[in-house]
């Protein structure tokens, strides 16, 4: 299974959506919760290539996008061969 990790805030209502996503893959992905800003903001900011909205979600590394990148992606069925690699 793919490492998979995810910035989120608390609240975010975009964030729960990724997550119940991930869940439905039966995927467990490394959370970092930046609600009060801090490193890893700074971190997701600069891995993301500037972008500063949640959540931020990454699988082995490769930047994914936010939630609907993350629903677009398992609609075209290129998200399950991801999460496998």
């Amino acid at each position: 299974m793919a490492r998979v990790e995810i910035y989120t805030k608390a609240f975010c209502p975009y964030c729960s959506r990724a997550m119940r996503l991930l869940d439905s893959k039966g995927v467990a992905p490394e959370e970092y919760d930046i609600t009060m800003g801090g490193p890893k903001r700074a971190e997701m900011i600069d891995r993301a290539n500037g972008r500063t909205t949640v959540p931020q979600v990454f699988i082995d590394g490769r930047h994914i996008g936010g939630s609907d990148d993350l629903a677009a992606l398992d609609r075209e069925g290129k998200l399950d061969p991801l999460l496998a690699a």
